[in-house]
């Protein structure tokens, strides 16, 4: 029977080897709190979350006196509570066969654990590609109007510049085939260096411009507007670091993920605090009604907060605009610094039959396989689970990219 246990190795390597190959997104964002996560004799030190610090601000002090400024330390939480996994059942002739000859087990690995692992990730990265994009709040590009040139990407650009993103060449795009054809297409006459060129016209990708990487991802996030998007602010408390909005002129409730600007409410330079040349964007989030926004960021126009984010304070009957059409879907590429996203896997414990069950771990990626015998049918049972986290600590560092209606 110790070809039948080894099996559950071999599968639990295949697996994490395909799963390292399929997750295109996973691979470009901060992965450094996977350690924090780490099993000790006592589980892991954090339980299932970890409170991450913000990065402290400061006001610029004018003339000699001194303006000592408390430290105003903020956090957030990543929590890794999402269990995800699939199943598989083999026979035992299948398992024993495998183990005994290479070529059977290339096989076994080709018809059960690729479609089983390629199905898993899809959907890790289809969900995480959601949250990430629902979390950004910038957008660039002209709802409607299909990206064919560099005038897009390059105003994402700007935006993350604008927001104080670092440019160590840690920057990355995801966007869809239908984008990428059109990007492809439009950028053919330009200069690249001879292999991004082959690559260019042998798998449809483009290779490092616009100061990103670019990834062709067919998993990303289509924004569903509501069938009304605009309206005007009613009142209620309009100070400053306000998180939600009293509004009217709206017939349906805003979807999670919409983004909107307010009449005269401009962006700010988050360490110079000029303004900028454009409106301060704001998504929505969960909870919002036909009277009521709720949204991130905070509209901080206070003058002395370190964090303030926008000019000039919001006032009764000031209209809000969404980015788009109303009753219009919009797939949202996506432009990013590693660090504006964080995914956190951690290993899942070894069950008492621990000559079936193994961890395995590449890269930060964790994956459990855990294999059980079905005795009325002689036949062998397998899951393979991922415990995971998501979080997007510095959205700013992020723009969508809106284009043609999907």
């Amino acid at each position: 029977m110790a070809n039948v246990y080894k099996v559950t190795d071999l599968v639990a390597k295949e697996s994490l080897r395909i799963a390292h190959e399929k997750l295109q997104f996973i691979k470009t964002v901060d992965r450094q709190y996977d350690k924090e996560f780490r099993y000790t004799g006592n589980g892991s030190p954090h339980g299932s979350t970890l409170r991450v610090k913000d990065p402290n601000q400061y006001t610029r002090r004018v003339g000699n006196a001194m303006a000592v400024q408390a430290q105003a330390e903020s956090t957030q939480t990543i929590t890794l509570a999402t269990l995800n996994g699939v199943d598989m059942d083999f026979t035992m002739q299948e398992l024993i066969q495998s183990v005994d000859s290479e070529g059977k087990f290339d096989n076994l690995s080709k018809n059960y654990i690729q479609p089983a692992i390629s199905s898993l990730c899809s959907a890790i990265e289809s969900d995480f590609l959601a949250y990430c994009t629902k979390a950004t709040w910038n957008v660039a590009g002209t709802a409607g109007t299909a990206l064919t040139d560099l005038v897009v990407p390059g105003a994402a650009r700007a935006k993350l510049n604008q927001g104080a993103t670092p440019k160590d060449g840690q920057r990355y795009i995801q966007a869809d085939s239908v984008t990428m054809s059109s990007m492809v297409n439009g950028l053919k006459g330009l200069f690249q260096d001879s292999a991004q060129i082959k690559e260019q016209y042998r798998e449809g990708m483009i290779g490092r411009t616009a100061m990103a990487d670019w990834y062709e991802n067919d998993r990303m996030w289509t924004m569903p507007n509501s069938s009304d998007v605009a309206g005007e602010i009613n009142a209620g408390a309009l100070t400053s670091g306000i998180t939600s909005l009293t509004v009217d002129g709206f017939s349906v409730a805003p979807v999670e993920g919409m983004v909107f600007t307010i009449e005269g409410t401009y962006a700010v330079h988050p360490e110079t605090k000029a303004a900028l040349p454009h409106l301060a964007q704001f998504v929505c989030s969960s909870g919002c009604t036909t009277t009521n926004l709720v949204f991130t960021p905070a509209v901080i126009y206070d003058t002395t907060n370190p964090r303030q984010n926008c000019s000039g304070a919001p006032t009764n009957d000031d209209n809000i605009e969404f980015v788009g059409a109303a009753s219009t879907n919009y797939v949202q590429s996506l432009m990013y610094h590693k660090d504006a996203f964080q995914f956190v896997t951690a290993p899942l414990p070894i069950m008492d039959d621990a000559h079936k069950c193994v961890f395995v771990e590449k890269d930060g990626l964790s994956l459990r396989a855990w294999m059980g015998s079905d005795i009325t049918n002689n036949a062998l049972k397998m899951r393979i689970d991922i415990l995971y986290g998501m979080a997007a600590l510095r959205p700013a560092f992020a723009c969508r990219m809106i284009g043609a209606a999907g």
